[in-house]
Protein backbone atom coordinates (compact mmCIF):
# COMPACT_ATOMS: atom_id res chain seq x y z
CA UNK A 1 0.00 0.00 0.00
CA UNK A 2 1.09 3.11 -0.97
CA UNK A 3 2.35 6.17 1.43
CA UNK A 4 0.63 9.64 1.38
CA UNK A 5 2.10 12.86 3.05
CA UNK A 6 -0.92 15.23 4.15
CA UNK A 7 0.53 18.79 4.45
CA UNK A 8 -1.06 21.98 4.21
CA UNK A 9 -3.75 21.81 6.13
CA UNK A 10 -5.72 21.90 9.61
CA UNK A 11 -5.55 19.47 11.95
CA UNK A 12 -8.43 18.92 13.66
CA UNK A 13 -7.81 16.91 17.46
CA UNK A 14 -10.65 15.89 18.83
CA UNK A 15 -9.29 15.93 22.63
CA UNK A 16 -9.16 19.94 21.07
CA UNK A 17 -11.81 22.75 20.84
CA UNK A 18 -9.79 24.67 18.28
CA UNK A 19 -7.82 23.71 14.54
CA UNK A 20 -4.14 23.81 15.10
CA UNK A 21 -1.79 25.05 12.20
CA UNK A 22 0.80 23.54 10.79
CA UNK A 23 0.65 19.77 11.16
CA UNK A 24 2.19 17.21 8.39
CA UNK A 25 0.74 13.34 8.97
CA UNK A 26 2.34 10.32 7.20
CA UNK A 27 0.15 7.23 6.39
CA UNK A 28 1.70 4.40 5.36
CA UNK A 29 0.69 0.38 5.22
CA UNK A 30 -3.11 1.46 6.23
CA UNK A 31 -1.42 3.63 9.75
CA UNK A 32 -0.27 6.62 10.77
CA UNK A 33 3.43 6.71 11.03
CA UNK A 34 3.97 10.05 11.91
CA UNK A 35 2.71 13.38 13.56
CA UNK A 36 4.12 16.46 13.05
CA UNK A 37 4.42 20.27 13.71
CA UNK A 38 7.45 20.12 11.61
CA UNK A 39 7.55 19.31 7.82
CA UNK A 40 7.90 15.67 7.56
CA UNK A 41 10.50 14.48 4.71
CA UNK A 42 9.55 10.98 2.59
CA UNK A 43 10.44 10.48 -0.95
CA UNK A 44 8.46 7.84 -1.30
CA UNK A 45 4.83 9.50 -0.29
CA UNK A 46 2.37 10.99 -2.41
CA UNK A 47 1.98 14.52 -1.30
CA UNK A 48 -1.04 16.04 -0.87
CA UNK A 49 -1.70 19.66 -0.01
CA UNK A 50 -4.68 20.31 1.73
CA UNK A 51 -4.29 24.26 0.75
CA UNK A 52 -6.21 24.83 4.35
CA UNK A 53 -8.83 22.16 4.54
CA UNK A 54 -9.60 20.53 7.55
CA UNK A 55 -8.20 17.06 8.28
CA UNK A 56 -9.34 14.88 10.87
CA UNK A 57 -10.22 11.41 12.42
CA UNK A 58 -13.25 9.44 10.52
CA UNK A 59 -16.40 9.30 12.27
CA UNK A 60 -18.29 6.72 14.27
CA UNK A 61 -21.47 5.77 14.37
CA UNK A 62 -22.43 3.35 17.63
CA UNK A 63 -26.33 2.65 16.68
CA UNK A 64 -26.74 1.41 12.87
CA UNK A 65 -28.64 -1.68 12.00
CA UNK A 66 -27.22 -1.98 8.66
CA UNK A 67 -30.06 -5.38 7.88
CA UNK A 68 -32.21 -3.03 8.28
CA UNK A 69 -33.34 -2.28 4.56
CA UNK A 70 -36.98 -1.66 5.25
CA UNK A 71 -39.28 0.25 8.27
CA UNK A 72 -41.33 -3.02 7.89
CA UNK A 73 -39.55 -4.54 10.20
CA UNK A 74 -42.09 -8.29 9.20
CA UNK A 75 -40.99 -7.64 5.48
CA UNK A 76 -37.48 -7.20 6.56
CA UNK A 77 -37.32 -10.63 8.18
CA UNK A 78 -39.13 -12.14 5.56
CA UNK A 79 -37.43 -11.16 2.53
CA UNK A 80 -34.53 -13.29 1.18
CA UNK A 81 -31.01 -13.71 2.75
CA UNK A 82 -29.29 -12.85 -0.43
CA UNK A 83 -31.53 -10.21 -0.72
CA UNK A 84 -30.71 -8.61 2.46
CA UNK A 85 -27.19 -8.60 2.07
CA UNK A 86 -27.23 -6.99 -1.35
CA UNK A 87 -29.17 -4.11 0.41
CA UNK A 88 -27.01 -3.82 2.73
CA UNK A 89 -24.16 -3.78 0.42
CA UNK A 90 -25.87 -0.29 -0.57
CA UNK A 91 -26.44 0.81 2.70
CA UNK A 92 -22.88 0.23 4.25
CA UNK A 93 -21.35 2.20 0.91
CA UNK A 94 -23.49 5.29 1.52
CA UNK A 95 -22.46 5.52 5.20
CA UNK A 96 -18.92 5.54 4.44
CA UNK A 97 -19.37 8.29 1.81
CA UNK A 98 -20.90 10.13 4.60
CA UNK A 99 -17.43 10.16 6.64
CA UNK A 100 -18.43 6.98 8.94
CA UNK A 101 -15.17 5.17 8.70
CA UNK A 102 -16.39 2.50 11.50
CA UNK A 103 -19.84 1.55 12.44
CA UNK A 104 -21.37 -0.33 15.70
CA UNK A 105 -24.01 -2.63 14.32
CA UNK A 106 -26.60 -3.05 17.55
CA UNK A 107 -28.12 -5.66 16.71
CA UNK A 108 -28.84 -7.71 13.03
CA UNK A 109 -25.59 -7.65 11.13
CA UNK A 110 -23.14 -11.09 11.07
CA UNK A 111 -19.85 -11.67 10.59
CA UNK A 112 -20.13 -12.82 6.90
CA UNK A 113 -20.82 -8.50 6.34
CA UNK A 114 -17.37 -7.80 8.19
CA UNK A 115 -15.89 -10.40 6.11
CA UNK A 116 -17.53 -9.14 2.96
CA UNK A 117 -15.75 -5.81 4.14
CA UNK A 118 -12.16 -6.97 5.38
CA UNK A 119 -11.75 -8.79 1.87
CA UNK A 120 -12.80 -5.72 0.07
CA UNK A 121 -16.08 -7.24 -1.27
CA UNK A 122 -18.18 -3.85 0.10
CA UNK A 123 -16.63 -0.93 0.24
CA UNK A 124 -18.01 0.40 3.76
CA UNK A 125 -17.09 1.24 6.94
CA UNK A 126 -15.15 -0.78 9.94
CA UNK A 127 -17.70 -2.91 11.09
CA UNK A 128 -18.13 -4.04 14.79
CA UNK A 129 -21.35 -6.49 15.64
CA UNK A 130 -23.28 -7.51 17.75
CA UNK A 131 -24.83 -10.25 16.39
CA UNK A 132 -28.56 -10.94 16.79
CA UNK A 133 -30.28 -8.80 19.61
CA UNK A 134 -31.44 -10.65 22.76
CA UNK A 135 -34.84 -10.51 23.32
CA UNK A 136 -38.33 -11.78 25.41
CA UNK A 137 -41.28 -13.28 24.08
CA UNK A 138 -43.04 -10.22 23.34
CA UNK A 139 -40.15 -7.73 23.47
CA UNK A 140 -39.07 -5.17 21.40
CA UNK A 141 -37.54 -7.32 18.69
CA UNK A 142 -40.26 -9.53 18.60
CA UNK A 143 -42.58 -8.80 15.45
CA UNK A 144 -44.56 -10.88 15.54
CA UNK A 145 -48.68 -9.54 15.71
CA UNK A 146 -50.47 -10.87 18.59
CA UNK A 147 -52.49 -13.55 16.24
CA UNK A 148 -49.43 -14.91 14.86
CA UNK A 149 -48.78 -18.06 16.55
CA UNK A 150 -44.99 -18.70 15.19
CA UNK A 151 -42.71 -20.33 17.72
CA UNK A 152 -39.77 -18.05 16.50
CA UNK A 153 -39.22 -15.06 14.45
CA UNK A 154 -36.68 -16.68 12.41
CA UNK A 155 -33.31 -15.50 13.38
CA UNK A 156 -31.89 -17.66 10.81
CA UNK A 157 -32.58 -15.06 8.15
CA UNK A 158 -30.29 -12.27 8.09
CA UNK A 159 -33.17 -9.71 7.89
CA UNK A 160 -34.09 -10.64 11.56
CA UNK A 161 -32.41 -8.21 13.89
CA UNK A 162 -33.24 -10.88 17.48
CA UNK A 163 -33.17 -13.82 18.34
CA UNK A 164 -35.95 -14.61 21.59
CA UNK A 165 -34.48 -16.07 24.31
CA UNK A 166 -36.36 -16.47 27.75
CA UNK A 167 -35.31 -17.98 30.97
CA UNK A 168 -31.97 -17.71 32.72
CA UNK A 169 -30.00 -21.04 31.21
CA UNK A 170 -31.02 -19.88 27.65
CA UNK A 171 -29.91 -16.57 27.74
CA UNK A 172 -26.79 -17.80 28.99
CA UNK A 173 -26.52 -20.24 25.81
CA UNK A 174 -27.84 -17.11 23.13
CA UNK A 175 -24.93 -14.93 24.06
CA UNK A 176 -22.18 -17.65 24.14
CA UNK A 177 -23.62 -18.45 20.60
CA UNK A 178 -23.65 -14.75 19.32
CA UNK A 179 -20.10 -14.54 20.65
CA UNK A 180 -19.08 -18.08 18.89
CA UNK A 181 -20.31 -16.73 15.73
CA UNK A 182 -18.25 -13.19 16.18
CA UNK A 183 -20.27 -10.93 18.04
CA UNK A 184 -18.38 -7.68 19.72
CA UNK A 185 -20.68 -7.24 22.05
CA UNK A 186 -23.68 -8.42 23.44
CA UNK A 187 -27.22 -6.27 22.41
CA UNK A 188 -30.16 -7.16 24.75
CA UNK A 189 -33.73 -5.70 24.53
CA UNK A 190 -34.31 -4.34 28.36
CA UNK A 191 -37.76 -2.02 27.80
CA UNK A 192 -40.29 -1.74 24.99
CA UNK A 193 -39.66 -0.23 21.64
CA UNK A 194 -41.33 1.94 19.21
CA UNK A 195 -41.04 0.09 16.34
CA UNK A 196 -42.13 -3.43 17.97
CA UNK A 197 -45.79 -4.38 17.96
CA UNK A 198 -46.96 -5.85 21.10
CA UNK A 199 -44.92 -3.86 23.58
CA UNK A 200 -45.89 -0.69 25.27
CA UNK A 201 -43.13 1.92 25.92
CA UNK A 202 -42.89 1.33 29.88
CA UNK A 203 -42.85 -2.21 29.69
CA UNK A 204 -39.41 -3.88 31.37
CA UNK A 205 -37.71 -6.86 29.87
CA UNK A 206 -35.97 -9.82 31.04
CA UNK A 207 -35.92 -10.18 34.65
CA UNK A 208 -32.69 -9.11 36.88
CA UNK A 209 -31.34 -12.73 37.30
CA UNK A 210 -31.59 -13.19 32.82
CA UNK A 211 -29.95 -9.96 32.27
CA UNK A 212 -26.76 -10.41 35.25
CA UNK A 213 -26.50 -13.86 33.42
CA UNK A 214 -25.97 -12.12 30.19
CA UNK A 215 -23.68 -9.32 31.75
CA UNK A 216 -21.30 -12.54 33.15
CA UNK A 217 -21.22 -14.50 29.84
CA UNK A 218 -19.96 -10.94 28.13
CA UNK A 219 -17.71 -10.35 31.28
CA UNK A 220 -16.23 -14.06 31.00
CA UNK A 221 -15.35 -13.13 27.28
CA UNK A 222 -13.37 -9.90 27.99
CA UNK A 223 -16.33 -8.10 26.59
CA UNK A 224 -19.97 -5.92 27.55
CA UNK A 225 -23.72 -5.56 27.12
CA UNK A 226 -25.69 -3.13 25.02
CA UNK A 227 -29.15 -2.68 26.54
CA UNK A 228 -32.36 -0.93 24.34
CA UNK A 229 -33.64 1.56 27.17
CA UNK A 230 -36.21 4.40 27.12
CA UNK A 231 -37.88 4.53 30.59
CA UNK A 232 -36.01 6.01 33.89
CA UNK A 233 -36.65 2.68 35.70
CA UNK A 234 -35.50 0.12 32.94
CA UNK A 235 -32.26 2.62 32.56
CA UNK A 236 -31.34 2.33 36.23
CA UNK A 237 -32.08 -1.61 36.12
CA UNK A 238 -29.63 -2.07 33.42
CA UNK A 239 -27.07 -0.19 35.50
CA UNK A 240 -27.38 -1.97 38.52
CA UNK A 241 -27.10 -5.03 36.64
CA UNK A 242 -23.62 -4.11 34.69
CA UNK A 243 -25.01 -2.87 31.56
CA UNK A 244 -22.72 -0.93 30.14
CA UNK A 245 -23.79 0.70 26.92
CA UNK A 246 -27.14 2.60 27.12
CA UNK A 247 -29.11 3.18 24.08
CA UNK A 248 -31.59 6.07 23.43
CA UNK A 249 -32.30 6.74 27.12
CA UNK A 250 -34.99 9.44 26.01
CA UNK A 251 -36.66 9.42 29.44
CA UNK A 252 -34.02 9.68 31.98
CA UNK A 253 -33.74 11.21 35.01
CA UNK A 254 -30.78 13.22 36.79
CA UNK A 255 -30.29 10.75 39.58
CA UNK A 256 -29.96 7.73 37.42
CA UNK A 257 -28.01 9.66 34.74
CA UNK A 258 -25.37 9.97 37.60
CA UNK A 259 -25.60 6.51 38.90
CA UNK A 260 -24.96 5.41 35.15
CA UNK A 261 -21.95 7.78 34.98
CA UNK A 262 -20.39 6.26 38.29
CA UNK A 263 -20.56 2.72 37.20
CA UNK A 264 -18.59 4.04 33.63
CA UNK A 265 -21.74 3.57 31.08
CA UNK A 266 -22.26 5.03 28.26
CA UNK A 267 -24.94 6.60 26.79
CA UNK A 268 -26.08 6.23 22.70
CA UNK A 269 -28.71 9.02 22.25
CA UNK A 270 -30.39 8.10 19.20
CA UNK A 271 -32.96 11.19 18.58
CA UNK A 272 -32.71 11.48 14.51
CA UNK A 273 -34.24 8.21 14.62
CA UNK A 274 -37.65 9.58 16.12
CA UNK A 275 -37.58 12.23 13.67
CA UNK A 276 -37.63 9.86 10.52
CA UNK A 277 -40.28 8.18 11.92
CA UNK A 278 -42.11 11.18 12.50
CA UNK A 279 -41.79 12.29 9.23
CA UNK A 280 -42.23 9.66 7.13
CA UNK A 281 -42.67 5.94 9.21
CA UNK A 282 -45.94 5.12 8.22
CA UNK A 283 -45.65 5.77 4.99
CA UNK A 284 -42.99 2.76 4.62
CA UNK A 285 -44.81 0.43 6.68
CA UNK A 286 -44.57 1.31 10.30
CA UNK A 287 -47.47 0.24 12.00
CA UNK A 288 -50.34 2.88 13.48
CA UNK A 289 -50.00 1.29 16.72
CA UNK A 290 -45.84 1.53 16.85
CA UNK A 291 -46.41 5.29 15.32
CA UNK A 292 -48.44 6.22 17.77
CA UNK A 293 -45.74 5.82 20.46
CA UNK A 294 -42.99 7.64 18.36
CA UNK A 295 -44.10 11.16 20.58
CA UNK A 296 -43.44 9.92 24.11
CA UNK A 297 -39.72 9.51 23.43
CA UNK A 298 -39.36 11.83 20.90
CA UNK A 299 -40.56 14.89 23.02
CA UNK A 300 -38.13 14.05 25.85
CA UNK A 301 -34.60 13.68 23.66
CA UNK A 302 -33.27 17.53 23.77
CA UNK A 303 -33.99 17.17 27.59
CA UNK A 304 -32.54 13.76 27.81
CA UNK A 305 -28.64 15.49 26.64
CA UNK A 306 -29.54 17.83 28.57
CA UNK A 307 -29.57 15.74 31.63
CA UNK A 308 -26.87 13.16 30.54
CA UNK A 309 -24.40 16.20 30.00
CA UNK A 310 -25.09 17.57 33.34
CA UNK A 311 -24.41 14.40 34.90
CA UNK A 312 -21.27 13.63 33.00
CA UNK A 313 -22.56 10.68 31.62
CA UNK A 314 -20.37 10.15 28.27
CA UNK A 315 -22.29 9.99 24.69
CA UNK A 316 -21.29 8.42 22.29
CA UNK A 317 -23.13 9.49 18.55
CA UNK A 318 -25.53 6.86 17.22
CA UNK A 319 -28.67 7.27 14.28
CA UNK A 320 -30.63 4.02 14.63
CA UNK A 321 -32.75 4.95 11.51
CA UNK A 322 -34.42 2.30 9.86
CA UNK A 323 -34.69 0.98 5.79
CA UNK A 324 -35.97 3.89 4.20
CA UNK A 325 -35.44 6.12 7.13
CA UNK A 326 -31.38 6.05 6.74
CA UNK A 327 -31.57 8.73 4.29
CA UNK A 328 -31.75 11.05 7.32
CA UNK A 329 -28.48 10.05 8.97
CA UNK A 330 -26.43 13.06 9.32
CA UNK A 331 -29.27 15.21 10.45
CA UNK A 332 -28.47 13.47 13.68
CA UNK A 333 -25.77 16.28 13.56
CA UNK A 334 -27.87 19.21 13.76
CA UNK A 335 -30.11 17.95 16.59
CA UNK A 336 -27.42 17.67 18.88
CA UNK A 337 -26.09 20.98 18.53
CA UNK A 338 -29.34 22.50 19.37
CA UNK A 339 -28.24 21.43 22.79
CA UNK A 340 -24.48 20.41 22.62
CA UNK A 341 -21.72 22.36 21.76
CA UNK A 342 -19.94 21.47 18.81
CA UNK A 343 -16.63 19.75 20.28
CA UNK A 344 -18.51 17.67 22.37
CA UNK A 345 -20.48 16.54 19.21
CA UNK A 346 -17.46 16.00 17.86
CA UNK A 347 -16.02 13.35 20.85
CA UNK A 348 -19.01 11.84 20.64
CA UNK A 349 -18.30 10.75 17.29
CA UNK A 350 -14.65 10.19 17.76
CA UNK A 351 -12.99 9.58 21.14
CA UNK A 352 -16.33 8.65 23.06
CA UNK A 353 -17.29 6.06 19.44
CA UNK A 354 -13.73 4.35 19.49
CA UNK A 355 -14.01 3.81 23.52
CA UNK A 356 -17.32 2.24 23.30
CA UNK A 357 -16.01 -0.03 20.85
CA UNK A 358 -12.73 -0.71 22.66
CA UNK A 359 -10.50 0.56 19.98
CA UNK A 360 -9.79 3.16 21.64
CA UNK A 361 -5.79 4.59 20.71
CA UNK A 362 -6.70 2.99 17.20
CA UNK A 363 -10.14 5.03 15.43
CA UNK A 364 -11.21 8.16 16.50
CA UNK A 365 -7.61 10.03 16.94
CA UNK A 366 -4.90 11.41 14.49
CA UNK A 367 -1.91 9.55 16.03
CA UNK A 368 1.27 7.29 15.38
CA UNK A 369 0.31 3.72 14.91
CA UNK A 370 -3.47 4.44 14.81
CA UNK A 371 -5.55 3.61 11.39
CA UNK A 372 -5.73 5.93 8.78
CA UNK A 373 -9.06 6.82 8.98
CA UNK A 374 -9.18 10.09 8.04
CA UNK A 375 -11.45 12.85 6.14
CA UNK A 376 -10.31 15.99 4.41
CA UNK A 377 -13.42 18.78 5.39
CA UNK A 378 -14.07 22.15 3.75
CA UNK A 379 -14.48 24.43 6.40
CA UNK A 380 -14.34 24.21 10.43
CA UNK A 381 -16.46 21.90 12.02
CA UNK A 382 -15.60 23.65 15.28
CA UNK A 383 -17.51 26.49 13.79
CA UNK A 384 -20.22 24.67 11.85
CA UNK A 385 -21.44 21.35 12.68
CA UNK A 386 -23.11 20.94 9.60
CA UNK A 387 -19.62 20.26 7.78
CA UNK A 388 -20.28 17.10 8.46
CA UNK A 389 -23.61 16.38 7.95
CA UNK A 390 -25.13 16.92 3.88
CA UNK A 391 -24.28 13.18 3.25
CA UNK A 392 -20.31 14.14 2.76
CA UNK A 393 -20.93 17.02 0.36
CA UNK A 394 -18.32 19.13 2.50
CA UNK A 395 -15.66 15.99 2.70
CA UNK A 396 -13.13 16.08 0.04
CA UNK A 397 -11.58 12.80 0.59
CA UNK A 398 -12.79 10.19 2.83
CA UNK A 399 -9.78 7.90 3.93
CA UNK A 400 -10.04 4.48 5.18
CA UNK A 401 -6.93 1.86 6.57
CA UNK A 402 -5.14 3.87 4.10
CA UNK A 403 -7.20 3.26 1.31
CA UNK A 404 -9.11 6.37 -0.58
CA UNK A 405 -12.69 5.74 -0.63
CA UNK A 406 -13.52 9.20 -2.07
CA UNK A 407 -10.68 11.52 -3.22
CA UNK A 408 -11.21 15.04 -5.08
CA UNK A 409 -7.63 16.51 -3.90
CA UNK A 410 -6.54 17.30 -7.48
Amino acid sequence: MSATLFTGGRFLDPAQDELLDGMDVLVEGGRIVEVSDTPISSSSATRIDLKGRTLMPGLIDCHLHVVSTTVDGWANTMAPSSLIALRARRILETILQRGFTTVRDCCGADLGLVMAIEEGLVDGPRLIISGKGLTTTGGHCDQRARTDDRDSIMEERLGTLGRIVDGVDNVRKAAREELRKGAKFIKIMANGGVASPTDPIHSLQYSRDEIKAIVEEAENAGTYVSAHVYTDKAIRRVVECGVLSLEHCNLIEPETARLAAEAGAIAVPTLVAYEGLALEGERFGLSKEAAAKIETVRTAGLRSLQIMRAAGLPMAFGSDLLGELQKYHTMEFEILARVLPNAEIIRSATLVGARLCRMEGEIGVIAPGAAADLLVIDGDPYKDITRLAGDGAHMAAIMRGGRFFKNTLH
